[in-house]
């Protein structure tokens, strides 16, 4: 990058020039001069100033530009930290070159723990001397008992340990008894033993188990999908695979789509390996981040289970990535950078030349054709651990077995729990609704309330008394009186949401223990882990949750599951509405009857014809998937076509709606890629910006990319408010 204003470079005498990619949307590096007394590498973490601050970037490869040093700004500093390597710097051009983003914001994402790039700081300890003090107490007794290990310790943590006062341990140093030595960092999490607990693994398992040790031990890439009835052990057959990469001196990557279930997950580790693996998401405390990312770069953490950023952490030497529930939409990322982990995890499996398990009980379609058409391998499990039965699934046609007057439980539902409770088992109602109602308006003048910012109704709270938008965060308090006629206690609740359920439900069984599971929930993740270790252990009878209750729980006395409003992901036009809606609804259903208890699942709908709600009562997912892979193959969609979205959005919708039409004018022409719309997204306004979408839809084999950097390089130029996002392979259109 060439300097803004002239600077000095006396005494710098730089050697040579290189490119460094900074954390910006910059399209390329930049050049920076490397002064002669600095040593840097591809991969080396610097220090560089751009602009009037400075930066933290990665040298990149190949040469600098051809341009004099002198006019050059010089890397200021070189992080001591190992390099990120090849592999990973190949990976993130390749993201960049999909993605259609700036590689610099790809590299964002692996620079986020910027205090981790110095190494931790070795802290002061005591360790024994040998000397003796000149008088013995029960004080001094336990304190050199305690340490008599020979091992250093911490001043506080060895008064703790012994159970004395700090003074007593200051005494003993002050006689000699103690000398001061320096301890290296303690490491964030013990490495795992992958001989501590292995699982008694049988038939299908231990096929299955076998299998994923081969295509570890063969040291090569390839893509294994693990498809499991829910409840057959498909972790206790990849912590195997886990198990042989250990073995190797490897490290694993475990993705896992929600914070939510990472404890559960955490406590089923430590009973395999003896010790938890490193933990990676948006709700670890900063200094933990920062250690487990210096840790995993120095290879001292050997397994990471984690969100979808855990994939651009800087691994030593990664030679596993498993994803678990693969088919889960939560892997998309829809910010910055549009990616869908699930797939970049076979991108980096790939680069990397080692094995990528993708498991599941419902796999994607793309991934159920990928196996089909022999790209991936695929190891089934029919049956449920220890031959405990799936749940009977049945549907209450809701036309004929209709809900009480204001209510949204039908009979049938309510006799059945009421029956679940006198044998002392769980129920669960699942309905994918937050809050309390998602539309409240006026009776008398029909006012509705909605966001000023976005196109959307503000959901009702009633546990906080508010009045929220799910997609911008506005929220008001819900008030006495109508804001349009005045009218006071006329403001009517329309539909159900999760708390509606929960007043319906406490109106039945008053008597019963009920818990209300919702991501919005007050008291957030943490409050989130204790309810669901409290229902495990059995200190719920009813559980009323939304699609995070659907996602890997194990509850061993939940033997009833009802589905509130099975019918709901299908009112949209999304291509993977009927999908998700199977996928979903399976999921939540097998968290019934997983100890071995006769258990049932309940759906109330208004179409028990749909093909989806056919699949599910009759438990026949391949004729399901047999369906849907005939219907995405005739409309030419995934994955045998291919889709991306472009967003423009902008202060005004004229302004919008003008940037998107001329964008689509520049399009092109080709045989194989067409172009839709633009035409007014389905969320018209969020965040007070106006939303237009174009949708390019191409041939399995179509230049996708090339085609859309083309219409983006002759289509007008970005000015104003105007933002246009292109995603490549959408999960969302709204």
């Amino acid at each position: 990058m060439k300097q803004d204003s002239p600077e000095s470079m006396a005494g710098l005498k730089p050697a040579k020039i290189v490119p460094v990619l900074v954390p910006m949307p910059a399209e390329r590096p930049y050049s920076y001069a490397v002064p002669e007394d600095m040593k840097v590498v591809p991969g080396s973490i610097v220090r560089v100033p751009l602009g009037p601050r400075e930066v933290a970037g990665i040298v990149w490869d190949g040469p600098g530009e051809a341009v004099d040093a002198r006019k050059l700004r010089a890397i200021s500093h070189v992080f001591d930290c190992p390099p990120v390597d090849e592999a990973m710097r190949r990976f993130v051009d390749w993201i960049a070159s999909y993605t259609l983003s700036p590689p610099g914001m790809v590299a964002r994402m692996i620079l986020r723990a910027p205090e981790a790039f110095d190494p931790e700081p070795w802290v002061e300890g005591l360790q024994l001397t040998g000397a003796e003090p000149d008088r013995m107490t029960d004080a001094r007794r336990r304190t050199l008992e305690m340490a008599s290990d020979g091992m250093a310790w911490t001043r506080s943590g060895l008064a703790h340990a012994a159970g004395v006062s700090s003074t007593v341990i200051d005494g003993l140093k002050a006689q000699g008894v103690f000398e001061t030595v320096m301890i290296p960092p303690r490491p964030v999490v013990a490495p795992p033993d992958p001989e501590y607990g292995r699982a008694d693994l049988v038939g299908d398992q231990q096929a299955a188990a076998g299998t994923l040790r081969e295509k570890v031990e063969a040291d090569a890439f390839s893509v294994t999908l693990l498809d499991g009835v829910t409840g057959s052990g498909k972790t206790e057959v990849y912590f195997e695979a886990v198990a042989a990469a250990l073995e190797k001196g490897k490290q694993v990557l475990i993705l896992l789509p929600e914070i939510a279930l990472t404890q559960a997950f955490l406590e089923r580790f430590q009973d395999r390996f003896g010790a938890k693996p490193g933990e990676w998401h948006s709700d670890l405390a900063p200094r933990k981040r920062e250690r487990v990312w210096r840790q995993v770069a120095e290879g001292g953490v050997r397994v990471v289970a984690g969100a979808r950023s855990a994939l651009f952490l800087p691994f030593n030497d990664l030679g596993l990535i498993v994803v678990d529930e693969e088919h889960d939409p939560a892997y998309k990322q829809e910010d910055r950078v549009f990616y869908n982990a699930r797939d970049m995890a076979v991108v980096r499996g790939h680069i990397g030349s080692f094995p990528v398990v993708l498991a599941s009980a419902t796999p994607s379609v793309e991934s159920r054709v990928n196996s089909e058409q022999g790209r991936y391998a695929r190891s089934v499990l029919a049956t449920r651990f220890a031959e405990a039965a799936l749940p009977d699934i049945k549907a209450i046609d809701m036309r004929r077995a209709p809900p009480a007057r204001g209510g949204f439980l039908s009979p049938s539902l309510i006799g059945q729990m009421q029956k679940t409770l006198e044998r002392g088992e769980q129920s669960l109602l699942f309905l994918n609704r937050r809050g309390y109602a998602p539309l409240t308006l006026c009776r008398v003048c029909g006012h509705r309330f909605q966001c000023p910012s976005c196109s959307a109704w503000l959901v009702e709270h009633r546990f906080r008394g508010q009045l929220v938008c799910h997609h911008c965060g506005h929220n008001e308090k819900r008030p006495e009186a109508c804001p349009e006629c005045g009218t006071l206690d006329h403001l009517a609740a329309c539909g159900p949401g999760v708390e509606r359920i929960a007043e319906e439900v406490v109106g039945h069984f008053p008597d019963a223990r009920t818990i209300v599971l919702s991501s919005d929930m007050l008291g957030g993740v943490k409050r989130l882990r204790l309810e669901l270790e409290a229902i495990a252990k059995g200190e719920a009878d009813i559980v009323i949750g939304t699609q995070l209750v659907a996602k890997g729980h194990n509850f061993p006395n939940m033997t009833l599951v009802g589905v509130v409003d099975a019918d709901l992901g299908l009112a949209n036009g999304d291509p993977r509405a009927a999908e998700r809606t199977f996928q979903l609804l399976s999921q939540v259903t097998g968290r019934a009857g997983r100890t071995g208890k006769k258990s049932l699942g309940l759906l109330q709908t208004y179409q028990p014809g749909h093909p989806v709600m056919q699949a599910i009562v009759s438990g026949d997912a391949e004729a399901f998937y047999d369906r849907e892979i005939v219907e995405r193959e005739r409309g030419g969609l995934p994955p045998f076509g291919r889709l991306a979205g472009i967003i423009v959005s902008a202060d005004t919708r004229p302004e919008a709606e003008g940037h998107a039409r001329q964008l689509r004018r520049a399009a092109p022409d080709a045989t194989d890629i067409h172009v839709l719309g633009p035409a007014e997204a389905p969320l018209a306004l969020v965040a007070g910006r106006h939303r237009f979408r174009l949708l390019v839809q191409g041939e399995r084999r179509s230049d996708m990319q090339s085609f859309i950097r083309a219409m983006l390089a002759a289509g007008p130029k970005v000015r104003g408010s105007i933002r246009v996002q292109v995603d490549i392979d959408p999960q969302s259109f709204l």
